[in-house]
């Protein structure tokens, strides 16, 4: 099984994985999230505190969740790359920046419009918000540091330094109230280990709309990924044929 997993290391198979499953992943990436979103505006009840505004919960939820998954999963392939030195780990990574920023920028803008009717703000320094907004700059200082930096081996390490620092507000984001239970923010709306803090009315559409961005999530890096294989390797024929031209 291990074998296995590895062989995508290598730029062909990851190609032709990527060849065959995004057709796939794109149908059911479309269809979750037209289901779960239709679902979710068109025919649930508003509640009866929060009228309408409840249901900005169908993306507040699903983005805030994949901008931490995300950045975990750029911390699992840039612990990839510093201990075995896969090429494709740490491309992975760079693909999967651009998206959770997306993700987390989505989060921060749709939380801004549920407080203000609620809290009556759009913003508060809470221990959950703060670090959201710190993994939020997490993610632009990771954007940064490949456009700035020249030598791609120094990107790929800088990064990866910056990738472990910065997984330490991911966390914190997912259970600072539990550390801290302070602040405006709720707890978690779903939970694996406790009981559903959501109505029925709400639960399986919101799902639906999870399953939706997951997937959305794991298509957009895979095709930004192999872009980002396709490109290194065109750097190295350059560079391979100016050392030949020379």
């Amino acid at each position: 099984m291990t074998t296995r997993f590895w062989k995508f290391a290598n730029p062909h198979h990851f190609g032709k994985l990527v060849a065959v499953s995004t057709p796939v992943l794109w149908s059911f990436s479309f269809l979750f999230l037209m289901t779960g979103l239709l679902w979710g505006f068109f025919f649930t009840p508003d509640d009866f505190r929060q009228g309408s505004t409840v249901k900005i919960i169908f993306v507040h939820v699903p983005s805030a969740l994949m901008a931490i998954n995300c950045w975990l999963m750029m911390l699992v392939s840039s612990i990839i790359w510093m201990v075995r030195r896969h090429r494709i780990s740490i491309l992975a990574a760079k693909a999967a920046a651009p998206v959770g920023l997306s993700f987390t920028l989505v989060a921060l803008i749709s939380g801004g419009l549920w407080g203000q009717p609620m809290w009556g703000t759009f913003w508060a320094w809470d221990p959950r918000l703060t670090s959201f907004l710190i993994l939020f700059l997490h993610y632009i200082t990771y954007q940064l540091t490949w456009m700035y930096i020249a030598d791609k081996e120094s990107a790929a390490n800088i990064s990866s330094l910056v990738c472990l620092v910065g997984s330490v507000f991911a966390l914190l984001s997912r259970y600072a109230i539990n550390l801290w239970n302070q602040g405006l923010h709720q707890g978690a709306t779903l939970s694996l280990d406790q009981e559903t803090n959501i109505h029925n009315a709400y639960y399986i559409p919101l799902v639906i709309c999870i399953l939706g961005f997951v997937l959305l999530f794991i298509t957009l890096v895979l095709v930004r990924t192999r872009t980002e294989i396709i490109h290194n390797q065109i750097e190295l024929l350059e560079k391979q044929g100016r050392k030949h031209n020379a």
